[in-house]
């Protein structure tokens, strides 16, 4: 019998509308029915496309004995935190609170009937493991908890109200620190300190991608011309797209390895992931002229365009598990690929299996997950991968995430415009992209967050949206010195500053739960710093020296952290770099901008816009006035240089 979650828009609710649990979507109707019938609440969140999500939906919420002990003494709220990241946010912070590190999905929150939470966990096995401390078991904790709660247990509760008053408590900030170009001695120091000199990364398993860091990194190279700088995003960049976390056959980022070599992901792909790493690919290629990462770049905007998009909007994500288990679409077993290329008249197959790292005893629980054994490729490898896929063709595919969210979406039109300097199909596919984006996230006025691929939004937009919007809206002005995107793009940052900005610091949510945004880059950039960047562009653009004060006070606010951890804040370091350096305009009539796009992608300083002018030649600005012109664009590298 379907629950209550039968109702709802959200992939990851639909999954579990037929659990034997008695689901309840976020809804006043929940808390106000645990208050009433004095019952605790158990608040399950997570999302679509998680493997452990899947795994605790099988040995729990579809487990008849905890489906009863639910059902009999809690009210159960299930939440999608790609749809409600404001909820998660809130609750991650709870977890963090009671047990002094980071959470993860599935999130599981047990409150009390006034939904104040005392216990935090993530997956909980149904049954408690025995001489373990931690390792209670599902059954035995909610039987526990439910006869505490009933029995008004006060250590329980006063716990819960402790945890309150420290969620309620605000933190005053730190003395600041004045900015300087100093705090770039600290985070190269803090990221050597992380990185994994093999293999590349700043960790040594799991692994992330930790984009932001990298593009810092691209950025201290291109200021400084630092080697240490440079070797660790070529030795990283060229080891994951090797293939493992990078999906040789099909194209796309899965969002992080187990293991230090990028060699076994999680098999999941994510929107953001894979629109973050195919702007610094493409930077990357742009920097140091490598083909190899203008083809990774590439091959990400076309695995999104096409397996993972609908009328030009972009899906969230695919999952990490098919047919019941993790990687089963993606992996090989050695004889299907040799016969495969046998059948398909292949002589030298052993040293294709070899360079593909395809072995009889297999790199994955016996089976093959293809990835390049060294910097050689196969020849004909295209043909290879046409032919790989085939094999694929007759798997069932991993579910897909068809909600279509602001933030992420934004991400990917900002690389596709990006993408675009070097082939301008991107460029139209770009546009196409945020039209249709505005057209369905934009709707009277109103700005929302999330909706299902044709559905009516109803979740109204976070910081996040606003900021990754007009950051691709200010991407796509560059690109096309189209007005009217700058103006929208302004028209977003207003309604951020005037919903969400306060001295200094910003709010990620407002309305029913006001949640602080973060200013460290995490699962992706910190929407504090992206504002940020939108605030300084706009004021070189504008020439509003508002913008850029708002800017300056953010980063005033934070200092103090921004110069003791920068390596925790890689892409607000980056604006820091951007305030201090300045910003170049380089302005010439449109015809000449869109003649050069390529060579003015190739300019080696980081932080330049481009401004339509009547100018027949290129002039080179800075903040407010220009100091040189030139009819020869291999001179605007040499006219910036010595501008500083």
């Amino acid at each position: 019998m379907s629950n209550r979650l039968k109702l709802e828009d959200s992939p990851y609710l639909q999954q579990h509308c037929d659990n034997p649990v008695d689901w309840y979507p976020w809804c006043d109707e929940a808390f106000e029915k645990a208050k009433k019938e004095n019952k605790a609440i158990f608040i399950s969140i997570g999302y679509s496309s998680c493997h452990w999500c899947h795994v605790m939906e099988e040995k729990v919420f579809e487990n008849q004995e905890c489906a009863d002990i639910l059902n009999e003494s809690f009210i159960c709220i299930k939440v999608d935190r790609e749809e409600r990241p404001d909820i998660d946010k809130h609750y991650q912070e709870v977890y963090m609170l009671l047990n002094r590190r980071s959470g993860g999905w599935p999130t599981s929150i047990f409150c009390t009937p006034e939904n104040k939470p005392f216990f935090a966990g993530t997956y909980i096995a149904p049954q408690s493991r025995e001489g373990s401390v931690e390792g209670m078991g599902f059954i035995e904790l909610t039987k526990l908890i439910a006869e505490k709660v009933s029995s008004k247990d006060e250590q329980l509760l006063k716990n819960a109200d402790e945890i309150e008053s420290f969620l309620n408590h605000k933190e005053l900030p730190k003395e600041a620190t004045v900015l300087k170009e100093d705090f770039v001695k600290n985070f190269m120091l803090q990221v050597k300190n992380n990185y994994e000199t093999l293999y590349g990364g700043f960790s040594v398993a799991p692994k992330f991608p930790h984009v932001s860091t990298l593009g810092t990194l691209l950025v201290i190279d291109k200021l400084y011309g630092d080697k240490a700088a440079k070797a660790m995003i070529l030795n990283t960049l060229q080891n994951m797209k090797k293939g493992g976390i990078y999906d040789l056959v099909d194209g796309g980022f899965c969002r992080y390895s187990v293991d230090d070599k990028w060699l076994v992901p999680h098999f999941e792909k994510m929107l953001y992931d894979n629109a973050l790493l195919c702007e610094i690919y493409t930077n990357a290629y742009l920097t140091y002229s490598d083909e190899s990462f203008l083809h990774v770049a590439k091959e990400i905007a076309d695995f999104w365009h096409n397996h993972m998009s609908e009328d030009t909007l972009f899906y969230s994500a695919s999952d990490a598990d098919s047919e019941g288990e993790e990687g089963t679409y993606f992996i090989y077993g050695y004889d299907e690929v040799y016969k495969l290329l046998s059948d398909n008249g292949y002589t030298d197959i052993d040293e294709i299996l070899d360079l593909l790292s395809i072995s009889e005893d297999g790199n994955f629980e016996g089976k093959n997950i293809v990835r390049l054994k060294g910097e050689d490729v196969p020849k004909n490898f295209e043909n290879i991968k046409f032919l790989l896929r085939g094999l694929r063709a007759g798997r069932e595919y991993p579910f897909i995430d068809k909600k279509i969210q602001t933030s992420w979406s934004s991400m990917m039109i900002k690389s596709l415009f990006n993408l675009g300097k070097i082939d301008n199909t991107y460029k139209q596919s770009a546009i196409k992209s945020l039209d249709a984006l505005l057209k369905t996230m934009f709707i009277d006025g109103k700005l929302y967050h999330t909706t299902l691929i044709h559905k009516t939004p109803k979740v109204e937009a976070f910081l996040e949206d606003y900021a990754f919007l007009a950051q691709a809206l200010i991407e796509a002005f560059n690109s096309t010195q189209n007005e009217l995107y700058l103006i929208r793009a302004q028209h977003f940052a207003n309604m951020a500053l005037e919903r969400f900005y306060d001295k200094g610091t910003w709010r990620f949510s407002i309305g029913e739960l006001e949640t602080k945004a973060e200013i460290s880059d995490n699962t992706y950039t910190s929407p504090v710093s992206i504002m940020v960047d939108v605030l300084l562009s706009l004021s070189t653009l504008l020439e509003d020296d508002k913008y850029s004060h708002f800017a300056f006070k953010t980063m005033e606010y934070n200092s103090y952290e921004l110069g003791r951890r920068p390596v925790i804040y890689p892409y607000m370091l980056r604006q820091i770099l951007r305030y201090l350096k300045g910003e170049r305009v380089i302005k010439s009539n449109q015809k000449k901008l869109e003649a050069n796009t390529l060579e003015l992608a190739f300019l080696e300083y980081p932080f330049i816009q481009k401004k339509a002018s009547e100018d027949e030649n290129f002039m080179v600005c800075g903040n407010k006035s220009c100091f040189a012109n030139t009819d020869d664009i291999n001179k605007i590298n040499d006219i910036i240089k010595k501008s500083f």
